[in-house]
């Protein structure tokens, strides 16, 4: 049975694991959405199972499916890859799907944040997010996992990144957003952060990255490598629409030291070309005045920090882009213990976001 939790992680002695330790398995949902994903679906629905292959080869992985599209799913991704018939509004298992917590003897709970389309009824990126709002209790009732009841505080997977050694970094674009949780000081915001997930200290960032329509996750701008280690995107191109945000960003890092007292490592990453819509892909995009304005005119997100860590390997975006190879060597050095994966995902830049955001980790424990 399934228990709805009347306290918090922190004093039950619970904390957020690092992507980078132990998991069960990875869950993921399948996309459909026509006016987030052009051409019916169909070039990121190939996206997303090269991504479950990949990940497959290291560590389970559910894709959750919904009911017209179970077939399909099933027809077209390996047998080893488990798939569950659970509606969604979109296809972003990180940002709607649970936050697991886990205690020092492996009992794994739940986190059910509030969730409302990265903005609410006015700067959301679609409406509505009902089923959306549903995802996570869905998933720990699969599991039989009990649950933390956090949807009073809206917070995406996306907007955070731990140590799982009580540090967090995020951006204050994004979390402390009126359009979030607008009746809450910082210093609640951080309490919030501090019983849900057991964090010590908050490293902020001003913002996230420029043009980014979750309003600045820090998953596109930095990524725990291990505790006492960060990757950041970079340029050195003053002219980079990126170069002063990341300049930032880095600064704030570089001054910063974590819970435990360290001055952090610090990897760049060297961004690729940032992607747009051909005019004739831009036509294949259903129009709705619910939801995202995908033109030629938007520039979207393209980034090697959106990467995704599982059980002795790393999913790698990559995009075709003489910054690919470098990326992979530079992943090679910080892993040298891993086996670094690539899979082309300009698909999904183009609807918003990339490996990380699609996928969720679920702790061994």
């Amino acid at each position: 049975m399934v228990v709805d939790l009347n306290s918090t992680p922190k004093p039950d002695g619970f904390r957020m694991p690092g992507e980078f330790e132990q998991h069960k398995g990875t869950w993921m949902l399948w996309p459909t959405r026509t006016d987030t994903w052009r051409s019916g679906a169909k070039p990121v629905q190939r996206v997303y199972i090269e991504v479950a292959k990949a990940i497959s080869m290291f560590e389970p992985v559910t894709m959750c499916v919904a009911a017209e599209q179970f077939e399909n799913a099933r027809a077209l991704l390996p047998d080893d890859i488990r798939i569950i018939e659970l509606s969604s509004n979109d296809a972003w298992m990180r940002d709607i799907g649970p936050t697991f917590v886990k205690n020092e003897n492996g009992d794994i709970r739940g986190v059910d944040w509030g969730f409302n389309a990265w903005g609410g009824l006015e700067e959301g990126l679609y409406y509505p997010w009902d089923k959306d709002l549903l995802v996570t209790q869905k998933v720990l009732e699969i599991e039989q996992i009990n649950r933390y009841d956090a949807t009073d505080f809206i917070l995406e997977g996306g907007a955070i990144t731990v140590d799982g050694e009580g540090t967090l970094i995020t951006t204050e674009q994004c979390v402390l957003n009126p359009n979030r949780n607008q009746l809450l000081t910082k210093e609640e915001t951080e309490e919030k952060l501090s019983q849900y997930l057991d964090i010590e200290k908050v490293i902020w960032l001003k913002s996230g990255l420029v043009g980014d329509e979750t309003d600045g996750h820090v998953d596109e701008v930095v990524f725990f490598v291990r505790p006492g280690e960060v990757a950041i995107g970079w340029t050195d191109d003053p002219e980079h629409p990126q170069y002063t945000v990341l300049q930032e960003a880095f600064r704030v890092l570089e001054g910063a030291t974590d819970a435990k007292g360290r001055k952090l490592k610090i990897h760049k990453i060297y961004l690729p070309e940032q992607v747009t819509l051909s005019e004739s892909e831009s036509l294949e995009i259903d129009f709705s005045n619910h939801s995202f304005e995908r033109s030629t005119e938007k520039t979207f997100i393209a980034t090697y920090i959106n990467c995704y860590l599982c059980n002795g390997g790393v999913i790698l975006p990559t995009f075709n882009d003489p910054q690919d190879e470098r990326a992979v060597e530079t992943f090679k050095k910080m892993y040298p213990d891993r086996k670094i994966v690539t899979v082309n995902t300009r698909e999904i830049s183009v609807g918003g976001g990339n490996i990380h955001c699609i996928t969720q980790q679920q702790p061994l424990p």
